[in-house]
């Protein structure tokens, strides 16, 4: 389905894949985005579009000489990992609830962290840089060692995952855990403080803004690409140990080389070309998806799951969108859901069945299908698949 261009009375246009109308918070959000005056051509919006804070989640941004903290987000550089394994159903049989237990003690999830660093976390040349980065965070560097090779809470989750020709997929969605936390919120506070004594007419405090060529730009530019970094290694890490636990259980411990390996952003803010022109651009809920590139489109965790590859398309800033996007928010999923419906809505999937992982339930998100189909100008499918497995943050 071609986009819409949603009549707002901005500067910039906003170009929409949702196929559903913008009210209310939406509308004001993506008019208040596209309002600004360093929004360069237009707004695109994914087909999971949904509230975010400051600015939409699926958003995706292009600016000319100035980047929005908050755009960005608080869990810079989450994002996508999956994996083609030589291994076929069949071989999975009556082991998945030990993989699911090993998996679960291998990889900290939630607030956990590891005991101890491993050695390839150690190696990372990004800690080299440590010492540059925001003030706010040089307390943490034990702590960010430990987490790296951790899941965090909410929506990451690793699966194991069954392609339409039966084939293994492992996948996983993580983010920069604790430490991207912790430098968007110093960065997020300085340009709000800014805002405020600039006094900005800004439509919403979040949305303030750092200016290129500033002090505070170049720190926050720097900070966002360690971090963004950072969440790659963490996601490369979590596989290493993913597949060593699904290679004890089905190749006696025997290293397999993978089939085909995917790892992609989804919060993130890069300088690209589009237009002829250099920009700052900002996926916010978006996965950058150039005619080269592999993407990953999660489903719920009782849905299916997509890995596409790009089109290309230069009204979309040559993005698709994260995921199915949610329909509600979690304390009204925990509301409108019981332990019942979670039961049902996950049947065939070993994972957790409990309150703890009750906001997460697929019924709390669009359907993944009429996402995927807004979208088909935007990508094409290169396997469709349906997890068997899932841990939960």
């Amino acid at each position: 389905m071609p986009y819409e261009e949603l009549q707002f009375s901005s500067s910039a246009p906003v170009l929409s894949w949702a196929n559903h109308p913008l009210i209310g918070e939406e509308a004001k959000m993506a008019k208040n985005v596209a309002s600004l005056p360093f929004v360069f051509k237009h707004v695109a919006l994914m087909p999971d579009v949904h509230l975010g804070k400051g600015a939409l989640v699926g958003s995706v941004i292009a600016t000319k000489d100035a980047v929005i903290p908050a755009a960005v987000g608080v869990d810079i550089g989450c994002g996508m990992m999956a994996i083609k394994t030589p291994f076929v159903a069949e071989q999975l049989e009556g082991k998945l609830k030990k993989i699911r237990l090993d998996i679960e003690a291998a990889i900290p999830v939630g607030f956990d962290e590891n005991k101890d660093a491993e050695k390839t976390v150690l190696n990372w040349q990004g800690w080299a840089d440590f010492k540059e980065l925001h003030g706010g965070v040089q307390r943490l560097e034990t702590k960010a060692m430990k987490q790296m090779g951790s899941l965090g809470g909410g929506n990451h989750f690793i699966e194991l995952c069954l392609d339409t020709e039966n084939q293994v997929w492992l996948m996983l969605h993580s983010g920069s855990r604790h430490i991207g936390n912790m430098l968007a919120q110093c960065h997020i506070g300085t340009a709000r403080e800014l805002a405020k004594l600039a006094n900005n007419q800004l439509p919403d405090l979040d949305l303030a803004y750092f200016v290129a060529g500033t002090p505070e730009f170049a720190s926050y530019w720097q900070d966002l690409q360690w971090a963004q970094n950072y969440a790659r290694y963490n996601r490369d890490v979590m596989m290493t140990r993913f597949m060593r636990v699904v290679e004890k259980h089905i190749a006696g411990g025997k290293p397999t080389k993978p089939l085909l390996s995917v790892n992609c952003h989804h919060n993130y803010a890069e300088k690209e070309v589009h237009f002829g022109e250099e920009v700052y651009l900002t996926r916010k809920g978006a996965v950058r998806a150039r005619t080269e590139d592999y993407g990953i489109i999660p489903g719920s965790m009782g849905a299916k799951s997509f890995i596409v590859k790009g089109k290309g398309n230069a009204e979309s800033y040559c993005s698709c969108s994260h995921g199915a996007g949610r329909l509600m928010s979690r304390s009204k999923a925990k509301k409108q859901f019981s332990l019942d419906d979670l039961v049902e809505q996950t049947q065939g999937v070993e994972c957790r069945k409990d309150g703890g992982v009750l906001d997460e339930i697929p019924g709390a998100y669009k359907p993944i299908e009429e996402v995927m189909a807004n979208q088909s100008d935007l990508v094409e499918v290169v396997a469709t698949l349906k997890q068997v497995m899932c841990v939960k943050g």
